[in-house]
């Protein structure tokens, strides 16, 4: 049953006679019920009393390079929002933008039903959720948990089994673009999950997502993630090392970006890193820490499915140099760094 059709139900019985509704536990007139280990229940304030409308507040956690970008978009197109970032000085600008900023993440899972999370990684958001201890159902139970970061897709799965476990509801929708399209509203957006919930989330998603493509189930969109970075990744890369060998050659660099702007191959990501390599401009858009993170998430999960992923395990292993050679924050373009260092050792 998904959380739209618990919205608003009501059973003014005792606890011992409250029906059990599948996955959701059971409802008394004030109180929720869930199991939360054999034999054990947790009994917790009722919540998610009637079917949430367009403008209710809802919560984001997570304001880096792309969350804060995200969560100004939802501020901007009149979202009430409600925000909570470990570093608190992130806040400041959706505050500015008129969003409510939570005291902790627990004070916003109290306060808001639906709740956006675009955090780095999987120990991030067991923290943010507090799974593994006494307050994850507490945070979980009768809330939507919409996952926008990347994380591997096993790992996914078995949140997502553990939130619906816990009487609330979980959706992927991880996206594809990096800080600029995010400023922009313009990232593309992959959901997996309950049908019903992927439709309410439609149109708050709208100012963030030019496009959202709906994936099936969990872990879907997340693997669906992994293939586009796939391609990606080794575009980018075989990007830079373009530009490295026209360099070498003394070719002109403005004639290389416009030859390859004008031709079958570009694309917007293709011109931006092009004008980037050109000018040595290594400002961050999509890091390199960031990218070494999801190029081993997709070799990891090539080795599990029992894919041929050679580019991959090359791509991550010049990230992972240009990492180690103190290029962390700069952007993924700077991988022409490891490059250009390999052919000085060859030299």
């Amino acid at each position: 049953m998904s959380v739209d059709k618990l919205r608003g139900k009501r059973a003014d019985v005792n606890i011992s006679d409250a029906p059990t509704y599948p996955n959701f536990g059971t409802r008394s007139s004030d109180h929720f019920v869930i199991p939360t280990g054999p034999g054990q229940l947790a009994c917790l304030p009722r919540r998610m009393e009637t079917v949430m409308k367009p403008q209710d507040q809802i919560g984001f956690i997570g304001l880096g390079t792309m969350g804060g970008p995200m969560a100004l978009n939802l501020c901007r197109a009149g979202q009430p929002l409600m925000v909570w970032n470990r570093t608190p000085e992130r806040t400041a600008p959706l505050r500015e933008a008129g969003a409510v900023v939570a005291a902790d993440a627990g004070d916003l899972f109290d306060r808001c039903t639906t709740v956006f999370l675009m955090l780095e990684n999987a120990a991030a958001t067991d923290a943010v959720l507090g799974r593994g201890t006494e307050a994850f159902a507490h945070r979980v139970a009768g809330h939507c948990v919409v996952s926008m970061g990347t994380t591997a897709a096993d790992y996914s799965f078995h949140l997502s089994q553990d939130i619906t476990t816990a009487g609330g509801c979980f959706v992927e929708a991880p996206v594809s673009g990096s800080r600029k399209p995010a400023e922009a509203g313009q990232l593309v957006g992959m959901l997996a999950g309950p049908r019903e919930e992927i439709e309410r989330l439609r149109p708050l998603l709208s100012p963030i997502c030019k496009q959202l493509f709906d994936c099936g189930a969990v872990p879907a969109a997340l693997q669906m993630k992994l293939a586009v970075n796939t391609f990606l990744i080794t575009m980018v890369t075989g990007l830079a090392e373009a530009a490295h060998f026209a360099a070498r050659h003394g070719l002109d660099m403005d004639s290389f970006a416009d030859i390859l702007n004008a031709g079958p191959m570009a694309s917007d990501v293709s011109r931006v890193k092009i004008d980037k390599l050109c000018r040595r401009d290594f400002s961050r858009q999509a890091g390199i820490s960031d990218v070494l993170k999801n190029s081993r998430l997709v070799v990891e999960a090539a080795k599990a499915a029992g894919t041929a992923h050679p580019l991959m395990e090359i791509c991550a292993g010049l990230y992972e140099t240009t990492e180690k050679m103190g290029y962390h924050a700069q952007d993924m373009i700077t991988v022409i760094r490891a490059l250009e260092a390999r052919a000085g050792q060859s030299q």
